[in-house]
């Protein structure tokens, strides 16, 4: 059976897209640059070592079905077309994973659809605030993150983790390992502080920001659980450490492949499935 969804990576890149375009007006801001890569210490070991498997896999450039067959062996096609960017997906989601404890994030690589829909506010002036009811507009997407299983998704990770390595080392990391940067940005982002009560808001150019500016100062990742409201990133923050207890068990090997490239079977009439 053809490979399935990336569990641990996916639910990172989530949080990124799921809020990402939540705080914008009607009007389009200009593409971000490239994001420089990070200086990056060199290293003789991993310190969440992941056993490569013996298996021959896809080419990173050829992984484009095989990444959308993952995928929608986890969630149905309506599903699949309002909420994921496969193009060129194992490249998304390594950059976006990279980017959550950056400044900003690039809408343009994201494996995830913006929601659409307008900011949901109330107030003006010194009064706007993100209101009550934006925190639905999550509902949905923080739904399906919740779904699926973890500990079967993060072996299929596994299987496949050489091509995200790969992707890792393009973006200038030759001597990192992506394994290590997923679980450092799991960690970073499960420590975003908490909100409570409104949030107010600015509109000092084009954008909304936040008025209080200690929340505007926080890194990119940061601000996207906070847009969430309290209840979504809370749950999306227990994934976060569910993702994170599997990854670092143990070492993590690779299952038997089935077939060449292939991964363990996944029931694909399970939970992970919309609901």
């Amino acid at each position: 059976m053809p490979f399935r969804l990336l569990v641990a990576l996916l639910v990172v890149a989530a949080i990124a897209a799921g809020a990402y375009y939540f705080l914008r007006p009607r009007f389009e801001p200009p593409p971000l640059p490239p994001q420089s890569p990070r200086p990056e210490t060199p290293k003789s070991t991993p310190r969440f070592p992941i056993e490569a498997p013996q298996a021959p896999l896809p080419k990173l450039g050829q992984s484009d079905p095989a990444m959308r067959e993952a995928f929608s062996g986890f969630f149905d096609a309506k599903a699949l077309e309002k909420f994921f960017n496969l193009e060129d997906g194992v490249r998304r989601i390594v950059a976006t994973v990279d980017n959550l404890p950056r400044e900003t994030v690039a809408g343009r690589l994201n494996p995830v659809k913006p929601i659409g829909g307008p900011l949901v506010t109330t107030g003006k002036d010194e009064t706007l605030a993100i209101g009550p009811r934006n925190a639905a507009r999550y509902e949905p997407f923080v739904r399906l993150v919740e779904g699926i299983d973890t500990a079967k998704a993060v072996a299929v990770y596994v299987h496949f983790y050489p091509l995200f390595q790969e992707a890792y080392m393009e973006l200038g990391y030759p001597t990192g390992y992506f394994n290590d940067r997923l679980v450092e940005v799991i960690d970073y982002l499960v420590e975003t502080p908490e909100v409570e009560g409104p949030i107010k808001l600015v509109t000092p150019h084009v954008l909304y920001e936040f008025a209080d500016p200690d929340l505007e100062a926080l890194s990119a990742g940061r601000k996207l659980l906070v847009r969430m409201g309290s209840a979504n990133a809370a749950r999306l923050k227990a994934k976060l450490k569910d993702v994170r207890r599997e990854l670092v068990a143990s070492p993590a090997r690779a299952p038997a492949a089935q077939e060449p490239g292939a991964a363990p079977k996944v029931d694909s009439s399970s939970s992970m499935k919309p609901r």
